[in-house]
């Protein structure tokens, strides 16, 4: 198909999520992930991870803290694979970064006429994707050229053209959508223990979430993106209909930094787990809380690692990838650091997480796109709901899926969704389908 565009293309995918990261690639020609971190942390031992950009993390109580932080990281899949390993090593998960603004017109093209197919397949893992190009050469002749994704969205396991195998990738590296916390002693107390005790300078990176996740809540305060939340909420305080209260800016710099980011902007995102979103709602109520209590750099930095991390932890719980939306819970985890920056104490942590998922843990993901900045704001608003709660002693305890104890909660919410959400999932891509 050398100097020829493809005629047409087919996709199937596994999930919601793995559906629409595919037909979002396809309309956008650039990867809506612009410059995310990869992942913030991978538990291992407490919380064992590599900083790619090479600063060393001392451990505590025989583990380490680092993370991944940019674009550089290079998956297993493309190892063995010079295009893919190229093309990861330079981009990472910006892998339509190098696409011209032509080919995305093309692209379009294709879609509307017709000519791009998507549609569901069973797979063994949750996070799988298989796209199929069809197109002719110089002389007439069909070829097609396909490639699977299983397992990770930078993950790929099978190359073909005209039907032949041309790369498969080491098997023996097999998925990468089980629980990072499988084996791990690790808790809720072993987190804040670590976030409130850990020498500064070893956790000094994360200030690095408040610097580009701010940048991207200035980006949509400043410009329409999106459904502009931000900006709507902005310009209603200036009429007088809502007050600039903790609350209204919290949601108000939420949801605009999620405005930008689902509505395109080029900057760089502070992701948690893999959720650019996410990383958002762990990152901006911390970051308006320390404003509002003249926190430290210091205080923000163990209020952020708090945050990002008790969000890693809580969705181990339940695979990357879903109908619930992980909001809710990365929410959660914000409402416990800004407990720590407002002079509480531990157990009036654990009661906001409580209070949180109380609050919004019904919220489904219908997929990525402009609307998650209102999932973000309503998770911003029940994580300031929360954290005022707790502040006041007051938790939800033994109610429905809430249990007497943060731990059972968190367990609790991890069985709703790997046993009682996967026929939502389902439904939620029948009805998208229709």
């Amino acid at each position: 198909m050398a100097g020829k565009m493809p005629s047409r293309a087919a996709l199937a995918c596994s999930s919601v999520s793995a559906t629409t990261r595919a037909t979002r690639s396809l309309r956008a020609g650039a990867d809506w992930q612009a410059g995310s971190v990869y992942r913030l942390g991978q538990l291992a031992a407490l919380l064992d991870v590599v900083d790619v950009r090479g600063h060393p993390f001392a451990p505590l109580g025989g583990a380490h803290v680092a993370a991944e932080l940019g674009a550089q990281h290079v998956g297993p899949a493309g190892r063995g694979c010079p295009q893919v390993e190229g093309a990861l090593a330079v981009h990472g998960l910006e892998v339509l970064a190098a696409i011209q603004p032509e080919q995305v017109i093309t692209a379009q093209g294709l879609i509307d006429a017709g000519n791009v197919q998507v549609s569901r397949t069973a797979a063994p893992e949750f996070i799988f994707c298989r796209v199929t190009v069809y197109g002719t050469d110089a002389h007439g002749e069909e070829h097609s050229a396909e490639v699977t994704l299983c397992g990770g969205h930078t993950r790929i396991v099978e190359q073909r053209r005209d039907g032949e195998v041309t790369f498969t990738a080491d098997q023996s590296q097999g998925g990468a959508t089980g629980s990072i916390c499988d084996g791990v002693d690790i808790s809720i107390a072993a987190i804040y223990e670590f976030a409130t005790q850990v020498e500064f300078e070893q956790i000094r990176f994360i200030l690095q979430a408040s610097e580009l996740n701010g940048k991207l809540s200035d980006e949509g305060m400043n410009n329409p993106y999106g459904l502009e939340i931000g900006r709507t909420m902005q310009q209603n305080i200036q009429a007088g209909l809502i007050g600039e209260d903790v609350m209204n800016r919290i949601v108000m710099m939420t949801a605009a930094a999620s405005d930008a980011r689902m509505g395109g902007a080029t900057l760089p995102a502070m992701s948690n787990f893999g959720s650019g979103n996410q990383g958002i709602a762990a990152t901006i109520p911390v970051v308006v809380i320390a404003e509002r209590f003249g926190a430290s750099e210091e205080q923000l930095a163990r209020a952020l690692i708090m945050s990002h991390l008790g969000a890693i932890y809580i969705k181990s719980h339940y695979p990357p990838l879903s109908a619930f939306c992980g909001n809710t819970v990365t929410s959660a985890a914000a409402a416990m650091a800004m407990v720590y920056l407002a002079g509480g104490s531990f157990e009036q942590s654990c009661h906001a997480i409580q209070n949180v998922l109380s609050d919004s843990a019904g919220m489904v993901c219908d997929g990525a796109k402009a609307s998650c900045a209102m999932k973000v704001s309503t998770s911003s608003g029940a994580a300031v709901r929360g954290f005022l709660m707790a502040l006041n002693s007051h938790a939800v305890s033994g109610q429905g899926i809430v249990a007497g104890n943060v731990e059972q909660t968190i367990r609790n919410v991890g069985q709703m969704v790997k046993d009682g959400m996967s026929a939502t999932d389902s439904t939620i891509i029948d009805i998208m389908s229709a």
